[in-house]
């Protein structure tokens, strides 16, 4: 994994984002197709939110996009155009929180951390409860700090990446006895998927009458054998994707 053994907390922080409920064959792809377009923070800092969009399409939650441009803007402002090298630095940051945090230190800086997400929990989950269902991080944390090496902690946090995905392969899936784990919700047919529509055609379609938008949309619910979106069910997409940052509306018209 090209991400891997590098010192570029930029490049270490991206590849931590996009692989939050992303596999990574797909990472493999557009990690480097990104870094190509936005080589630095400051570089992903003055870019316009549709060319980040743009470029994330096929990653699926559009959300972690906009947060890494606002990231970015964070950095430039406060940090001299750098990720920060504290984690409490780290998680006054939007969109990162302690596991992304622990990440860029561990494996950008070699710094020990407690770093917990799905894989590191199958693995303490798998050895230290075995028979437990609903198993907290608070109850993996203790055992996460000590056993991470002072020296070379990510290579420990490699192996336990690794070890993580050989015991799904081999025993099943541990994580799911965690407390935190979360089954992934349908994506067709769901108000995501619509959101996601939205944001792509937006994406081709600069300046859109709004109601053309529910006009594509519905045709695309209609092709998939589903009923056409409501107008509430869209003015609320519309609403809450403004809101977020990922559309303005101007005379009726949507832009990115």
């Amino acid at each position: 994994m090209p991400w891997r053994y590098i010192d570029d907390p930029y490049a270490v922080y991206l590849s931590e984002v996009m692989l939050q409920q992303t596999q990574v064959k797909r990472v493999l792809e557009y990690w480097p197709r990104f870094l190509d377009a936005f080589p630095t923070v400051e570089s992903l800092a003055l870019a316009e939110p549709a060319a980040v969009l743009g470029l994330w399409q096929g990653l699926g939650y559009n959300r972690r996009a906009l947060s890494l441009l606002k990231c970015a803007k964070e950095c430039v402002e406060r940090f001299d155009s750098a990720l920060p090298t504290q984690e409490r630095d780290l998680l006054s940051l939007p969109g990162i929180g302690p596991s992304t945090a622990a990440g860029i230190i561990s494996f950008a800086h070699n710094r020990p951390s407690v770093y917990i997400e799905t894989n590191v929990r199958t693995v303490f989950i798998d050895q230290f409860f075995p028979e437990e269902d609903e198993v907290h991080d608070k109850q993996i944390e203790p055992l996460v700090r000590e056993s991470c090496p002072q020296d070379d902690a990510r290579r420990w946090y490699y192996a336990l990446l690794d070890w993580g995905a050989h015991i799904k392969q081999t025993k099943g899936n541990a994580s799911r006895r965690s407390k935190s784990y979360t089954r992934q919700s349908r994506f067709e047919g769901s108000r995501r998927q619509k959101r996601a529509f939205v944001v792509r055609e937006l994406l081709s379609h600069q300046g859109i009458p709004a109601e053309h938008m529910k006009n594509s949309l519905d045709a695309f619910e209609v092709a998939a054998g589903r009923e056409a979106t409501t107008q509430e069910l869209f003015d609320g997409i519309v609403s809450d994707l403004q809101r977020e940052g990922f559309l303005r509306v101007e005379g009726g018209r949507l832009f990115s």
